[in-house]
């Protein structure tokens, strides 16, 4: 791959907010460590770590009509939890504002908030890096640090770890479930 991520760096520094721009080098960090633990592709990880939250700070009327503008497809539940778009319209971005080419780079920008079923790695590498990075507050997730050890021995453990937690969080809070999210956990639930 020909890119230069400083150059990524820099003018993701100048779109994201500070803290969505030190959560996007954690998740880049996180990414490359994971990638390095399980053989996985080290460069393709820095970057899907690095641009996974591209377009994150949009406002939510942004991230619909850009979606619309650009077809990229919008289920009913993103149409109500119009924050679960920034994955697809990241992936957009990614190749269009970044000249990102490559499928596995962009399949799991698209999916690093939903997760879903039978991943690749690159897909459960960023998935597990974007909830596990240091910026993240043990105070805030439950058994976060337990999920941090599990990443580096087993990897779809620490994904249905994740999809539990999620899936807790957001029944307690009342809040809508994708519904890839609920096939992720079926899934991976079935593997242990």
């Amino acid at each position: 791959m020909n890119y230069d991520i400083y150059i990524l760096q820099h003018k993701l520094s100048k779109i994201l907010t500070e803290k969505r721009f030190y959560h996007s080098l954690g998740v880049q960090a996180m990414s490359l460590s994971l990638a390095a633990r399980y053989g996985g592709d080290c460069d393709k990880a820095i970057l899907a770590g690095l641009l996974h939250d591209c377009a994150k700070n949009l406002k939510n009327e942004v991230l619909l009509s850009e979606c619309e503008k650009y077809d990229l497809g919008i289920s009913e539940v993103e149409r109500r939890n119009v924050y679960l778009l920034h994955g697809k319209l990241g992936a957009y971005y990614a190749s269009q504002k970044y000249n990102i080419t490559d499928k596995e780079v962009l399949s799991a920008i698209v999916y690093h908030t939903t997760g879903k079923p039978d991943m690749a790695l690159l897909e459960k590498i960023l998935f597990v890096a974007d909830y596990i990075e240091p910026g993240r507050g043990a105070d805030r997730i439950p058994e976060l640090n337990t999920i941090r050890e599990t990443a580096f021995s087993d990897l779809d453990k620490a994904v249905l770890l994740i999809l539990s937690n999620t899936l807790s969080y957001l029944e307690e809070k009342g809040q809508e479930i994708d519904e890839m999210t609920k096939r992720a956990y079926e899934f991976y639930k079935n593997r242990f």
